[in-house]
């Protein structure tokens, strides 16, 4: 079967699913590659007229916003206790210098920190349950959260759809080469995006850290 006609199976309601079951899972506080799902299943439908981008950015904003929601639940009646338990199940993203960072990220800029913690894949997980054990008020992070959720699910849909439409007129001819094309450019995007969010995270630890320092020796 030709790789067209294979696609062209794949039923639209299982791309929408997945895509807000795996986004939702992720800002709940499971580590998944909801990154990767949303520009992946964005690629799709700008090569099959039978995905909606329209629908598949809904699905992706309401996983965002209700999975955000869940783990701020799960947060606000865990406490502490449910960062370490998180911490021995997933230490290479829940471990203590992971919490720490988030949690200073939390107490710099608050409300900020849930809605630009959509873009920074660490933030993202950690944003619902964290702004939960720090008791953050609801109605602010219910907030941060939606706009976060519509900014951050809507603006990638939108422009991944549009270079995904602009690259289908010279690319479809090569149809799997194509996709392929188009995969690998979704995937460099998302690379690029995390590399450029740690070179910054670890910018502000150091620069966080120098503070610290300076502080200590000032108070001594």
């Amino acid at each position: 079967m030709h790789i067209q006609e294979w696609l062209e199976t794949v039923p639209a309601v299982a791309v929408y699913a997945l895509v807000g079951g795996v986004i939702g899972l992720e800002s709940l506080g499971i580590p998944l590659p909801g990154e990767i799902v949303l520009i992946s299943a964005t690629l799709l439908a700008a090569t099959q007229d039978h995905i909606n981008p329209y629908v598949l950015g809904a699905c992706a904003i309401a996983g965002a916003v209700v999975g955000d929601s869940i783990g701020y639940a799960i947060g606000r009646k865990g406490g502490k206790p449910l960062l370490e338990w998180l911490g021995r199940k997933f230490p290479k993203h829940f471990g203590p210098h992971h919490v720490a960072t988030a949690e200073r990220s939390f107490q710099k800029w608050g409300m900020w920190a849930v809605f630009v913690g959509r873009f920074i894949a660490l933030l993202r997980i950690f944003a619902g349950p964290l702004a939960g054990v720090l008791k953050m008020p609801y109605w602010k992070f219910l907030i941060a959260n939606v706009l976060g959720g519509i900014v951050w699910a809507g603006g990638t849909v939108a422009v991944i759809y549009t270079v995904g439409k602009v690259a289908e007129e010279w690319l479809k001819k090569f149809s799997l080469l194509g996709l392929v094309a188009a995969v690998l450019f979704g995937l460099g995007s998302f690379v690029v995006m995390r590399i450029k969010a740690k070179r910054a995270g670890a910018k502000s630890s150091v620069e966080e850290q120098g503070a610290e320092k300076e502080a200590v020796a000032a108070a001594e």
